[in-house]
């Protein structure tokens, strides 16, 4: 009898215990009381031993799907390893080999639905904060004054044109220049980085991140030509003649309209031109007038909406109000910026819907005319179709509308290339290799999909490079 309970004793002392996973590494960040009074970045990032402590939650995985969900194929469980060890700035570059931009996307990009959305953690606990660890050890190398030089092969004399400086082109620029390439990219504006620069605020995503990470491509010989529009400055055909190879990275930045009667009027305005003023403003210290009112209307659910109506929540206006012909649970923002927007008193006026808008007697927006919206069946979005409710329409007093509704192609690139061939809605038709019609000229990211994630562009630019280089190595 003793000896069986001492049997039983052992056997449970040599059982596997149960793993304890501890819980995910919150993020710190300003009080909502706070920073609704500045545009000062809201997340604070980890300290050294935040860092620490999250990069061992990391199991390690020998075949990780957080790699598979990641278009610009960092590899995760190395860098988080190097963590590990307190290589930080080895960490750092490990992940810049692969993806250029690594603290942008590190703030940025939704890793839910990405990285740590395959993390296998994830599957029964709170997924690796993958995305907080890129932007720790990315800000690390960035504070210590690091810059991360590829290793180039040598010079094979063929140049490429990049169009555009947004993530697509970076990514482009980077992957052929470590073939040995020169690779010049045209900027309209005076700064590169393109949608990063001018369309996320500088809460969410500060100037000198963008800054750095350029300036790592240019320490590594890429030459950005700014102030310099294709089509106006220097013609297509100029490029073709002067360059091996073109990429076209122009983005998706022609603002989708509501169509509505009244949308003219004074004290209606583009998603992308208020944040455009606004960040001019705050970051290169422009003296824009932006568009002001007491009581301001968003109408859109996605994420430009978001950062639309928590950069008007940061400026004088009485009322900031978000409205959505969805419900929350439909909404296509990232979960933790429709949080942050409410935490900031944001107002959510849900399944509701502009028919138009009313001006005073000066010609000045004062009132916009709504609908009730109930949901039916889904429609091709997976989402439940939004029905207006007959005779539910009411007045809201509004003195400045937001259109953040979408963006699409500007169709008056591709109208001064007529031989290039778009699709009905002005994207650019490639084939599998990212190759456009026209020989030697190939395009990836938003001109292509239409507005996606930064990272996926990256992960279209390096599609595109590596077809660029093929096609050059076999003329």
């Amino acid at each position: 009898m003793e000896d069986s309970k001492e049997k039983k004793l052992i056997d449970k002392e040599q059982k596997p215990q149960k793993k304890i996973v501890k819980p995910r590494i919150p993020m710190p960040m300003q009080d909502p009381k706070e920073r609704i009074k500045n545009f000062n970045e809201v997340e604070l990032g980890y300290t050294k031993e935040m860092a620490l402590e999250e990069a061992l939650r990391c199991l390690q995985c020998p075949k990780p799907q957080c790699v598979e969900g990641c278009p610009a194929g960092v590899p995760i469980p190395q860098f988080i390893k190097l963590i590990r060890e307190e290589k930080f700035i080895e960490s750092a570059f490990l992940i810049t080999s692969h993806n250029i931009l690594p603290a942008v996307c590190g703030r940025v990009c939704p890793q839910e639905d990405l990285c740590e959305g395959h993390c296998v953690l994830g599957k029964k606990y709170e997924p690796v904060a993958i995305g907080n660890l890129q932007y720790f050890v990315a800000d690390f190398a960035r504070k210590s004054k690091a810059c991360y030089y590829c290793d180039k092969e040598p010079p094979n004399g063929k140049k490429v044109a990049c169009i555009g400086s947004g993530p697509a082109s970076l990514a482009v620029a980077s992957e052929l220049i470590k073939k040995g390439y020169e690779v010049d990219i045209y900027e309209e504006y005076n700064v590169p980085g393109g949608v990063l620069t001018y369309g996320i605020p500088a809460y969410r995503l500060p100037w000198e991140i963008i800054e750095y990470e350029t300036n790592v491509l240019k320490e590594n010989g890429v030459k950005f030509i700014l102030n310099t529009k294709v089509g106006k400055d220097i013609t297509f055909e100029e490029l073709r003649q002067k360059y091996n190879a073109i990429f076209i990275g122009i983005g998706a930045n022609q603002s989708l309209y509501l169509r509505l009667p009244g949308e003219n009027l004074k004290g209606v305005i583009q998603a992308r031109d208020y944040l455009r003023l606004v960040k001019e403003n705050i970051c290169f210290g422009a003296n824009n007038i932006i568009p002001t009112g007491e009581n301001v209307c968003i109408i859109g659910g996605g994420n430009v909406a978001m950062d639309c109506a928590r950069t008007a929540k940061r400026l004088p206006h009485k009322s900031v109000t978000i409205v959505y012909r969805r419900s929350l649970e439909q909404m296509p923002a990232r979960k933790v910026e429709i949080e942050h927007a409410q935490q900031e008193g944001v107002i959510f006026k849900l399944l509701t819907n502009p028919v138009r808008f009313i001006a005073d007697e000066n010609g000045k927006l004062k009132e916009m005319e709504v609908i009730s919206m109930r949901l039916g069946e889904p429609d091709s979005s997976g989402r439940p179709r939004p029905i207006p409710i007959e005779g539910s329409e009411y007045i809201i007093k509004t003195d400045l509308v937001i259109n953040a509704t979408g963006n699409g192609a500007d169709p008056s690139f591709a109208s001064a290339i007529p031989e290039l061939k778009t699709n009905r809605w002005g994207n650019i038709i490639v084939n599998d290799n990212m190759e456009t019609n026209i020989k030697g000229v190939f395009a990836a990211g938003d001109i292509v999909t239409d507005p996606l994630t930064v990272v996926a562009a990256i992960g279209g630019g390096k599609k595109a490079a590596q077809s660029i280089h093929k096609y050059l190595s076999q003329q």
